[in-house]
Protein backbone atom coordinates (compact mmCIF):
# COMPACT_ATOMS: atom_id res chain seq x y z
CA UNK A 1 0.00 0.00 0.00
CA UNK A 2 1.20 3.52 -0.82
CA UNK A 3 1.85 5.99 1.98
CA UNK A 4 2.34 9.77 1.88
CA UNK A 5 3.62 11.36 5.08
CA UNK A 6 3.10 15.12 5.40
CA UNK A 7 5.29 16.59 8.16
CA UNK A 8 3.44 19.70 9.27
CA UNK A 9 2.42 21.83 12.19
CA UNK A 10 2.44 25.15 10.32
CA UNK A 11 4.39 26.99 13.04
CA UNK A 12 8.02 27.87 12.27
CA UNK A 13 10.75 26.47 14.52
CA UNK A 14 8.58 23.74 16.02
CA UNK A 15 10.76 20.88 14.75
CA UNK A 16 9.06 19.74 11.53
CA UNK A 17 12.31 19.28 9.63
CA UNK A 18 13.85 17.38 12.53
CA UNK A 19 10.96 14.91 12.42
CA UNK A 20 11.35 14.61 8.64
CA UNK A 21 15.05 13.84 9.07
CA UNK A 22 14.37 11.22 11.74
CA UNK A 23 11.75 9.57 9.52
CA UNK A 24 14.15 9.58 6.58
CA UNK A 25 16.85 7.91 8.68
CA UNK A 26 14.31 5.43 10.04
CA UNK A 27 13.30 4.43 6.52
CA UNK A 28 16.96 4.02 5.55
CA UNK A 29 17.79 1.95 8.61
CA UNK A 30 14.71 -0.23 8.11
CA UNK A 31 15.52 -0.66 4.38
CA UNK A 32 12.19 0.93 3.47
CA UNK A 33 12.26 2.56 0.02
CA UNK A 34 11.21 6.21 0.08
CA UNK A 35 11.51 9.55 -1.64
CA UNK A 36 11.48 12.88 0.16
CA UNK A 37 10.06 16.18 -1.04
CA UNK A 38 11.27 19.41 0.53
CA UNK A 39 9.03 22.50 0.34
CA UNK A 40 11.41 24.91 2.09
CA UNK A 41 12.93 27.29 -0.44
CA UNK A 42 15.87 28.43 1.68
CA UNK A 43 16.53 25.92 4.50
CA UNK A 44 15.52 22.57 3.07
CA UNK A 45 16.62 19.99 5.65
CA UNK A 46 15.92 16.90 3.55
CA UNK A 47 17.82 18.39 0.61
CA UNK A 48 20.71 19.25 2.91
CA UNK A 49 20.99 16.10 5.03
CA UNK A 50 19.49 13.43 2.73
CA UNK A 51 20.11 14.83 -0.73
CA UNK A 52 20.31 11.38 -2.35
CA UNK A 53 16.69 10.71 -1.36
CA UNK A 54 15.08 14.13 -1.79
CA UNK A 55 13.74 16.54 -4.40
CA UNK A 56 12.41 20.12 -4.13
CA UNK A 57 8.66 20.80 -4.17
CA UNK A 58 8.17 24.57 -4.07
CA UNK A 59 4.50 25.41 -3.52
CA UNK A 60 4.24 28.19 -6.07
CA UNK A 61 1.61 26.75 -8.45
CA UNK A 62 -1.71 24.94 -8.16
CA UNK A 63 -0.10 21.71 -9.40
CA UNK A 64 3.18 21.89 -7.44
CA UNK A 65 2.24 18.89 -5.31
CA UNK A 66 0.98 16.72 -8.18
CA UNK A 67 4.31 14.83 -8.54
CA UNK A 68 4.02 13.74 -4.92
CA UNK A 69 0.76 11.91 -5.54
CA UNK A 70 1.98 10.56 -8.86
CA UNK A 71 5.10 9.07 -7.25
CA UNK A 72 2.99 7.38 -4.59
CA UNK A 73 0.64 5.83 -7.14
CA UNK A 74 3.37 4.77 -9.57
CA UNK A 75 5.58 3.14 -6.93
CA UNK A 76 3.31 1.89 -4.14
CA UNK A 77 6.15 0.11 -2.34
CA UNK A 78 7.99 3.41 -1.95
CA UNK A 79 7.03 5.74 0.92
CA UNK A 80 6.69 9.45 0.16
CA UNK A 81 7.89 11.92 2.79
CA UNK A 82 6.96 15.60 2.49
CA UNK A 83 8.69 18.14 4.73
CA UNK A 84 6.35 21.14 4.83
CA UNK A 85 7.78 24.58 5.41
CA UNK A 86 6.04 26.94 7.82
CA UNK A 87 2.83 28.53 6.59
CA UNK A 88 2.24 26.06 3.77
CA UNK A 89 -0.97 24.55 5.12
CA UNK A 90 -3.17 26.91 3.09
CA UNK A 91 -1.80 25.93 -0.35
CA UNK A 92 -1.74 22.28 0.74
CA UNK A 93 -5.37 22.46 1.85
CA UNK A 94 -6.33 24.10 -1.44
CA UNK A 95 -4.56 21.34 -3.37
CA UNK A 96 -6.33 18.67 -1.34
CA UNK A 97 -9.73 20.28 -1.93
CA UNK A 98 -9.36 21.34 -5.58
CA UNK A 99 -8.55 17.82 -6.76
CA UNK A 100 -10.45 16.00 -3.97
CA UNK A 101 -7.18 14.26 -3.17
CA UNK A 102 -8.60 12.53 -0.10
CA UNK A 103 -11.26 10.73 -2.16
CA UNK A 104 -8.71 9.90 -4.87
CA UNK A 105 -6.38 8.45 -2.24
CA UNK A 106 -9.15 6.26 -0.84
CA UNK A 107 -10.03 5.06 -4.33
CA UNK A 108 -6.45 3.92 -4.97
CA UNK A 109 -5.71 2.53 -1.51
CA UNK A 110 -3.32 5.39 -0.70
CA UNK A 111 -2.81 6.29 2.96
CA UNK A 112 -2.35 9.98 3.77
CA UNK A 113 -0.76 10.72 7.15
CA UNK A 114 -0.41 14.17 8.66
CA UNK A 115 2.29 14.56 11.32
CA UNK A 116 1.37 17.55 13.48
CA UNK A 117 4.61 18.54 15.19
CA UNK A 118 4.00 20.51 18.39
CA UNK A 119 5.91 22.53 20.92
CA UNK A 120 4.43 23.24 24.35
CA UNK A 121 2.97 26.63 23.43
CA UNK A 122 -0.56 27.88 22.85
CA UNK A 123 0.05 28.49 19.12
CA UNK A 124 0.59 24.79 18.44
CA UNK A 125 -2.67 23.95 20.19
CA UNK A 126 -4.60 26.58 18.23
CA UNK A 127 -3.14 25.26 14.97
CA UNK A 128 -4.09 21.71 15.94
CA UNK A 129 -7.66 22.87 16.62
CA UNK A 130 -7.84 24.47 13.18
CA UNK A 131 -6.49 21.32 11.53
CA UNK A 132 -8.99 19.09 13.35
CA UNK A 133 -11.85 21.41 12.35
CA UNK A 134 -10.90 20.98 8.71
CA UNK A 135 -9.48 17.45 8.41
CA UNK A 136 -10.19 15.61 11.65
CA UNK A 137 -11.26 12.03 10.92
CA UNK A 138 -10.54 12.41 7.19
CA UNK A 139 -6.73 12.09 7.21
CA UNK A 140 -4.69 9.86 9.50
CA UNK A 141 -3.09 12.02 12.20
CA UNK A 142 0.07 11.60 14.29
CA UNK A 143 0.67 14.16 17.04
CA UNK A 144 4.39 14.62 17.72
CA UNK A 145 5.10 16.16 21.13
CA UNK A 146 8.53 17.63 20.56
CA UNK A 147 10.19 17.74 23.98
CA UNK A 148 13.16 19.50 22.41
CA UNK A 149 10.82 22.51 22.18
CA UNK A 150 9.22 22.08 25.62
CA UNK A 151 8.82 19.16 27.99
CA UNK A 152 5.45 19.97 29.59
CA UNK A 153 2.30 19.95 27.46
CA UNK A 154 -0.29 21.11 30.02
CA UNK A 155 -1.83 23.64 27.62
CA UNK A 156 -2.50 20.86 25.11
CA UNK A 157 -3.96 18.53 27.73
CA UNK A 158 -6.11 21.26 29.29
CA UNK A 159 -7.45 22.36 25.91
CA UNK A 160 -9.17 19.06 25.24
CA UNK A 161 -7.68 18.97 21.72
CA UNK A 162 -5.47 15.98 22.43
CA UNK A 163 -8.48 14.01 23.68
CA UNK A 164 -10.47 15.17 20.65
CA UNK A 165 -7.69 14.09 18.28
CA UNK A 166 -7.36 10.68 19.93
CA UNK A 167 -11.14 10.19 19.76
CA UNK A 168 -10.82 10.72 16.00
CA UNK A 169 -8.16 8.01 15.81
CA UNK A 170 -4.95 10.04 16.17
CA UNK A 171 -1.73 8.49 17.45
CA UNK A 172 0.49 10.42 19.88
CA UNK A 173 4.26 10.03 20.12
CA UNK A 174 6.97 11.93 21.98
CA UNK A 175 10.27 13.14 20.58
CA UNK A 176 12.67 13.06 23.51
CA UNK A 177 15.05 15.88 24.27
CA UNK A 178 18.59 15.86 22.84
CA UNK A 179 21.12 18.39 24.19
CA UNK A 180 21.09 21.57 22.10
CA UNK A 181 24.86 21.60 21.72
CA UNK A 182 24.86 18.07 20.29
CA UNK A 183 22.14 18.88 17.76
CA UNK A 184 23.95 22.08 16.79
CA UNK A 185 27.14 20.14 16.08
CA UNK A 186 25.26 17.67 13.88
CA UNK A 187 23.60 20.51 11.99
CA UNK A 188 26.82 22.47 11.65
CA UNK A 189 28.51 19.54 9.93
CA UNK A 190 25.51 18.82 7.71
CA UNK A 191 25.68 15.21 8.88
CA UNK A 192 22.97 12.58 8.65
CA UNK A 193 22.03 10.88 11.89
CA UNK A 194 23.77 7.75 10.62
CA UNK A 195 27.01 9.72 10.25
CA UNK A 196 26.54 11.31 13.66
CA UNK A 197 26.25 7.89 15.29
CA UNK A 198 28.80 5.91 13.27
CA UNK A 199 31.53 8.28 12.10
CA UNK A 200 34.46 7.98 14.54
CA UNK A 201 36.37 10.94 13.13
CA UNK A 202 35.75 13.76 15.60
CA UNK A 203 37.10 16.51 13.31
CA UNK A 204 34.67 15.31 10.64
CA UNK A 205 31.47 15.41 12.69
CA UNK A 206 32.47 17.36 15.82
CA UNK A 207 31.13 14.69 18.18
CA UNK A 208 33.04 12.84 20.85
CA UNK A 209 32.43 9.21 21.74
CA UNK A 210 29.88 9.93 24.49
CA UNK A 211 28.05 12.44 22.32
CA UNK A 212 27.75 9.84 19.59
CA UNK A 213 26.42 7.42 22.20
CA UNK A 214 23.81 9.97 23.33
CA UNK A 215 22.65 10.43 19.74
CA UNK A 216 22.45 6.64 19.34
CA UNK A 217 20.34 6.25 22.49
CA UNK A 218 18.10 9.16 21.47
CA UNK A 219 17.64 7.76 17.99
CA UNK A 220 16.84 4.27 19.28
CA UNK A 221 14.25 5.68 21.68
CA UNK A 222 12.72 7.70 18.86
CA UNK A 223 12.61 4.58 16.69
CA UNK A 224 10.77 2.85 19.52
CA UNK A 225 8.08 5.51 19.22
CA UNK A 226 7.94 5.22 15.44
CA UNK A 227 7.75 1.44 15.56
CA UNK A 228 4.38 1.78 17.33
CA UNK A 229 2.96 3.17 14.09
CA UNK A 230 2.18 1.61 10.72
CA UNK A 231 4.54 3.50 8.45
Amino acid sequence: MSHIHFIGGEKGGVGKSLVARVLAQHFIDRSTPFIGFDTDKSHGALLRFYADFAAPAVLDRHDSLDPILEHALEEPERRVLVDLAAQTQQPLSKWLDDADVIALAEEHGLTLTWWHVMDAGRDSVDLLREWLDQFGGRIRLVLVLNEIRGERFQILDASGERARAEALGASVISLRRLPDTTMQKIDQQGASFWAAVNHPDRPANGLGMLERQRVKVWLNRTYGELDKLAL
